[in-house]
């Protein structure tokens, strides 16, 4: 069946209309508790009766003092919900406000972050450059030989010095090509002369770890809109980042191939791969997948989130795809540039 329709009246919009009317002196208490007591029996019928129709139906207020009491009743109800709204507006402006002032503080708050990284990481790269430098002079036997165990010593020593560097280097990477202070230098790039700089690197490390290192890079790969210097960057680390995961015994797979107007490159490896459930974290500034004190492989958790900066930032999009001890393959495309004839 469908709901009754209910008629329509001023009254229904005022609440507690028999207790205003004997404030105003139009109704007494006991004639609003005998109006009171017959609208509950009117209410088993089909239409349900309103008070203020029972109450003329008794002969108990007149018209003229219950539409006077219904008005003034709607307009004190009009003059609240305007109150109530110019309260909410207030609110809202005041909130918003309030937004606005914490995210310029953030942002300033950024800005002072990636300043303080840029300048403490620079700060550190001068001793740190000297360390190398007696380091290296000490292994070379330069100041006077070794004994086997100084020999040793100084190997972790170096070892220690080159991946304290690579963590300022990321530091300094960070500041340099945070999203916010992200600019590119866009040429035509030949794709071959940036894989002569990085293939030779990668298998010097893929060798290094034991592990088998292919480049399928056809000569005839075309040109592409990039900036040169940040996509090297952004490969070496993807490549670094295949080597670091992968065992012993494993490959990384470094490509290039053209499709349609992009070139699609990538980098595959047999490593240890990444869980389904934590694919999107691993571009989280900071952020390692193990973050626990003890964790096996280290590093800053920079690398990738600055990858995917750079990519975004050529108009790209970082495609990965990875299962847990089935090695992670990382892809992205770049437009081509076309002769014109």
């Amino acid at each position: 069946m469908p709901p009754k329709k209910i008629k329509l009246s001023p009254e229904i919009l005022v609440p507690r209309l028999g207790d205003y009317l004997i404030e105003k002196g139009f109704l007494s208490e006991q004639n609003l508790k005998k109006a009171l007591a017959y609208q509950r029996k009117e209410k088993t019928s089909s239409e349900p009766a309103l008070l203020g129709q029972i109450l003329l139906d008794l002969g108990m207020i007149s018209r003229e003092e219950l539409d006077q009491a219904v008005t003034e009743q709607i307009i004190k109800l009009q003059s609240a919900l305007q109150v109530a709204n110019e309260d909410l507006e207030a609110r809202v402006r005041e909130r918003t406000a309030e937004l606005e002032y914490a995210l310029a503080r953030l942002s300033e708050l950024d800005q002072l972050k990636s300043n303080f990284l840029a300048n403490i990481s620079h700060e550190l790269r001068t001793p740190l450059t000297h360390l190398r430098g007696y380091v290296q002079l000490l292994v070379g036997e330069q100041l006077g030989p070794l004994t086997p165990s100084q020999a040793n010593a100084l190997n972790v020593m170096q070892k220690s010095e080159n991946k304290l560097g690579n963590l300022i280097d990321d530091l300094i990477q960070f500041s340099i090509l945070d999203r916010s202070n992200l600019t590119l230098q866009m040429n035509e790039v030949d794709l071959l002369d940036v894989f002569k700089e990085i293939i030779p690197e990668a298998q010097e490390k893929c060798q290094e770890k034991g592990l088998v290192c292919k480049a399928r890079i056809p000569r005839n790969i075309p040109r592409v809109k990039a900036d040169a210097e940040k996509l090297v960057w952004a490969l070496q680390h993807l490549i670094d980042n295949a080597v670091k995961f992968t065992p012993g015994g494993g490959e990384v797979v470094i490509s290039a191939r053209a499709q349609d107007k992009e070139v699609r490159l990538s980098v595959r490896d047999t490593g240890i791969g990444i869980p389904k459930d934590k694919l999107e974290e691993i571009f989280e500034l900071f952020h390692q997948l193990d973050g626990s004190a003890t964790r096996r492989y280290g590093g800053t958790g920079l690398g990738l989130a600055l990858v995917q900066n750079i990519i975004e930032a050529h108009g790209s999009a970082v495609e990965v795809q990875s299962k847990e001890g089935e090695g992670a393959y990382f892809a992205f495309s770049l437009s081509v540039v076309f002769e014109s004839n």
